[in-house]
């Protein structure tokens, strides 16, 4: 299963951008194993309309250009449920058995997801009750995914 990310926003070079392509490198060298590769990373810019939701629907657009047809879409959003790094895990594993050719994780813009992508949304996860830069999400999740890969093959990375 190809797993992809969709982040509003850009992530300019520096030590965020470098941390975030280390984890991802990992992951696309440790995936395959267990049959899960990197897919596409979506980057766009944010909306620039004058107002939220106008802004929202923008961005919801976008994703749905960058979609795969028939990919499994996970949002993240502060509402969202809350997992344990082996939950996340059995998770994409869970979508992957089910025989499922993409995933999506998305992340939204400043203002958050336009309400039609809930809908249509697999699943919604919270990276906790703070929150975070778009940068440092990025970091996190990249890292969870390798987490995810090292818990499924057996690998002692991830130690709790």
């Amino acid at each position: 299963m190809r797993v992809g990310l969709f982040a509003v926003g850009r992530l300019k070079a520096g030590p965020e951008k470098e941390l975030a392509a280390r984890y991802l490198d990992r992951f696309a060298k440790a995936g395959p194993a267990i049959g899960l590769e990197l897919g596409k990373l979506a980057e766009v810019g944010e909306s620039r309309a004058g107002n939220a939701e106008t802004r929202k629907r923008e961005e919801a657009a976008m994703l749905e250009k960058a979609l795969p047809d028939g990919a499994v879409l996970i949002l993240l959003d502060e509402r969202g449920k809350s997992l344990d790094s082996p939950g996340f895990a059995d998770l994409v594993a869970g979508f992957r058995d089910a025989g499922k050719r993409d995933l999506m994780i998305a992340i939204g813009g400043a203002d958050g997801l336009d309400p039609a992508l809930y809908e249509r949304a697999n699943a919604t996860l919270c990276l906790g009750k703070l929150t975070w830069p778009h940068q440092l999400v990025r970091i996190l999740l990249a890292e969870q995914l390798y987490r995810a890969v090292t818990i499924l093959s057996g690998h002692p990375y991830h130690r709790s």
